[in-house]
């Protein structure tokens, strides 16, 4: 067995946990996360874990918030008039939105405030400025 290195693609099984033990994700037991090395399709500090590894290897890493989702951004939360949302929709505490940008794009916001006048949305990734803890096993080397 090789140790696996950039381009590589592999399937692995992973919890990821919050430093109080808290799961907030995990692979299903039948369905094993596939990607390939240095695609930056997953967050860079858990892409790195996995190069060295081997078939069948298992660890646990903890990645600080610059290796996963970033530290949280005060400017990527803004309050605007709730007139500006669709009539259709009524917010709530934690409601996820997406919202269109000026380049065309969609982002996911959370909202985190509102009254009869204005809605406070968070254009921050859930984990961002947490630390996270992810048990990994490589299943498999592609």
């Amino acid at each position: 067995m090789s140790e696996v290195k950039t381009g590589d693609t592999v399937e692995v099984h992973y919890v990821g946990k919050l430093e109080d033990g808290t799961v907030f994700d995990s692979s299903p037991k039948d369905q094993p996360l596939r990607f390939t090395i240095g695609q930056g399709r997953i967050i860079p500090g858990f892409e790195q874990a996995v190069v060295g590894m081997e078939e069948e290897d298992t660890k646990t890493v903890t990645l600080k918030p610059d290796e996963a989702y970033g530290e949280r951004r005060d400017d990527l939360v803004k309050t605007f008039d709730r007139s500006n949302l669709p009539e259709s929709i009524t917010p709530s505490v934690g409601q996820q939105l997406q919202m269109k940008r000026a380049d065309g794009g969609v982002i996911n916001v959370t909202v985190t405030d509102f009254d009869e006048e204005n809605v406070t949305i968070d254009a921050n990734h859930p984990l961002a400025g947490k630390t996270l803890v992810f048990d990994i096993e490589l299943v498999n080397k592609v």
